[in-house]
């Protein structure tokens, strides 16, 4: 992919994208980059409604992308240049990527101006489960353990 040397370019890139693609009709107006060694490794953009994938974020897209190229899952002293601040889902993603920095451009209040509020999840994920717009029960929990007890004797487990 194609060298670049600063921060600026990085995220300028990302913005190209989010603005690029969004005229195309491939989701909304956010993009990001991946960035390793000052090589960008991974590229992405919102394809939620192209894709008719609701996790299909910029940044979702971009750490996919990312680890296609390295043929791995882990993206360790990588940096993430996105075009708004990532919502709860896509920092998720970038500490299960273990993302090293990240990099934002518009943040949620930005984001809100325009309808793409998503304070209402960060406020959800600080209520009790049984607080929680989306109901949730559990079920067979004792029985559901066997999985992750096979998962400890498993030798050939690969951690991440």
């Amino acid at each position: 992919m194609q060298e670049m040397n600063t921060h600026e370019q990085f995220m300028k890139r990302a913005i190209e994208l989010s603005v690029q693609k969004m005229k195309l009709n491939e989701g909304g107006p956010f993009g990001a980059v991946i960035v390793k060694d000052n090589k960008i490794i991974g590229e992405g953009w919102n394809k939620v409604t192209s894709q008719k994938d609701p996790t299909a974020h910029a940044e979702v897209s971009a750490i996919r992308h990312a680890c296609q190229q390295t043929g791995h899952f882990k993206l360790e002293d990588a940096i993430l240049y996105t075009s708004c601040e990532p919502c709860p889902m896509c920092l998720a993603a970038a500490y299960w990527a273990r993302i090293s920095k990240i990099y934002y451009a518009s943040d949620r209040e930005i984001a809100a101006k325009y309808k793409f509020d998503d304070s209402y999840i960060y406020q959800e994920i600080n209520l009790k489960i049984q607080d929680r717009k989306i109901p949730m029960t559990q079920l067979l929990k004792a029985e559901s353990e066997i999985s992750f007890k096979e998962w400890d004797l498993k030798q050939d487990k690969i951690r991440y």
